[in-house]
């Protein structure tokens, strides 16, 4: 079955959607949200393409390598903006993406 087989993958990509879900609704409440906004717009990036991936996954979809290859490099430029930021927040994203990035690379092998 295919979605035990990634289930790794998949656990990363779900949690990494989270953490970039959490992540652009809080920085909406910094007192600076224009500085947020390349991280806000990432965010929902990452999200929506760790959404797509591990759907990809759980369906065997035969595209999904190439989809966790393009959600790799997603999850690469959120977790970099993300670490950019001081805030908790950004923090546990960038760590997320920086997991589920590795985790989606494997796999894409």
């Amino acid at each position: 079955m295919p979605h035990e087989t990634f289930a790794a993958c998949i656990e990363a990509c779900n949690g990494c959607a989270t953490a970039c879900n959490h992540c652009a609704a809080s920085c909406l409440k910094e007192a600076d949200v224009k500085m947020m906004a390349r991280c806000i717009a990432l965010d929902m990036d990452c999200a929506a393409a760790c959404q797509f991936a591990a759907a990809a996954m759980a369906r065997g979809s035969e595209s999904a390598k190439a989809i966790c290859a393009l959600c790799a490099d997603i999850c690469q430029a959120c977790g970099e903006e993300c670490a950019k930021h001081k805030h908790d927040h950004c923090q546990a994203c960038a760590k997320a993406c920086k997991d589920c990035a590795a985790a989606c690379r494997a796999m894409a092998g």
